[in-house]
């Protein structure tokens, strides 16, 4: 990154992404056309530092507080979700990658500004081989992977002892790896969400990251594992990462509406502004509301991730739950806010080139996404608060 671009604080980072939304947002439908991030926005992503937020400072990184991360992550997203789902997917793992061996960390953080994809969709087998494994199996939805220095792909590795296979995630270079073109969806359909495939790759012993260890909050490598800020649950932060998507897409949406409601009229009334009728009136203050009160609940546990990495206290179950269930619920009401814009903002708002009916079917995607479904989420909680076990390891 030049001297130059390289901010000073915080506040400095989320300005500098700020600044790039003209040009983000400029190529929001062509990054939908092509279904990848485009090349430009990519270089600028990376040169305003984006892909530093998680990389540890020993490698040039910057360690970015979690509530910045989540500044900056909804500017991006308020420009185009799927480049703001991309930006997102990539800076997460890069933190799971600061949590693999201190040797293949060193591997792969050649660079502060490198780009790593990953998924949690164990379709992949890996054999165990002599120094690592042999990994083999396509992974589906590796968004952002054309565009990625190294992929985390999960794999299921055989105990042999009739246990559960262990799940792993196994760093490979992209070059390693085969990206197929499959990729052709109706939201988020620029984030490059393709499949990529490991023929029979060897990965060694060192770079590789037990899953199970992870989720009871232990990991190997031996310089962060001291830092409060890699004690942060990964799945936890996926929550604020993805919390902060759909509330960058819906300000948006709601930015959008406040303009055409200006600048049209009501088909077939006497309205000749549409901001002129008591029915839009109700709308606007409704999903104003409704944006607000997400932006509330995302607040709300980002406070207590960030005050656990003050004071260490560790997570009670009801406490890992409550989090997903807020992170699918404040999803759920940006998903409200922007379908109700989107119904009240008449049928020109069809054409491609509006920003509101891409924002409505990007945030239908987000919400239909395992880990932040509402649905899912509110029963896994329910569960937890009605005195059974959560269902799940994946809090």
């Amino acid at each position: 990154m030049a001297g130059s671009s390289a901010p000073h604080s915080d506040s400095d980072l989320v300005e500098l992404v700020r600044g790039l939304q003209p040009l983000i947002r400029a190529h929001a439908l062509r990054t939908e056309q092509e279904r990848r991030v485009t090349g430009e926005v990519v270089a600028a992503l990376t040169d305003a530092g984006l892909h530093r937020m998680n990389v540890p400072r020993h490698y040039g990184g910057y360690q970015t507080p979690l509530r910045t991360q989540v500044d900056v992550l909804s500017e991006v997203s308020a420009a185009c979700g799927s480049t703001g789902f991309m930006a997102l997917i990539q800076a997460g793992c890069a933190f799971i990658a600061a949590l693999f061996p201190d040797e293949a960390q060193d591997e792969i953080f050649t660079r502060p500004d490198v780009r790593v994809s990953g998924t949690l969709i164990p379709n992949a087998k890996a054999l165990p081989t002599e120094g690592g494994y042999l990994v083999d199996g396509t992974s589906p939805f590796a968004t952002g992977c054309q565009d990625a220095d190294w992929h985390l792909l999960t794999a299921l590795a055989d105990t042999g002892e009739g246990r559960p296979p262990d799940m792993l995630w196994t760093a490979i270079p992209m070059t390693d790896l085969e990206v197929l073109d499959d990729w052709n969806v109706t939201g988020l359909a620029g984030s490059g969400s393709n499949s990529v495939v490991a023929h029979d790759v060897h990965v060694p012993a060192h770079r590789v990251l037990p899953l199970g260890p992870l989720l009871a909050g232990s990991f190997p490598s031996r310089r962060n594992s001291a830092d409060p800020f890699y004690g942060m649950p990964v799945l936890l932060l996926f929550c604020a990462w993805t919390a902060a998507g759909a509330l960058g897409l819906a300000r948006a949406a709601l930015a959008e509406f406040s303009e055409r409601i200006h600048q049209r009229g009501i088909t077939y009334t006497f309205y000749e502004r549409q901001h002129e009728a008591p029915v839009t009136h109700l709308q606007i203050a409704e999903a104003a509301m409704k944006i607000s009160s997400a932006e509330l609940l995302t607040a709300d546990f980002v406070t207590l991730i960030e005050s656990r990495v003050a004071d260490g206290r560790p997570y009670s179950t009801q406490e890992r739950a409550r989090i997903r269930a807020q992170c699918g619920y404040a999803t759920r009401l940006c998903k409200e806010a922007v379908d109700l814009i989107g119904s009240a903002s008449g049928a020109s708002s069809l054409h491609r080139e509006v920003p509101v009916q891409r924002a409505v079917r990007d945030l239908n995607a987000l919400s239909l996404h395992s880990f932040v479904n509402p649905a899912a989420n509110l029963e896994l909680y329910g569960r937890v608060l009605s005195g059974l076990d959560a269902g799940t390891p994946f809090l």
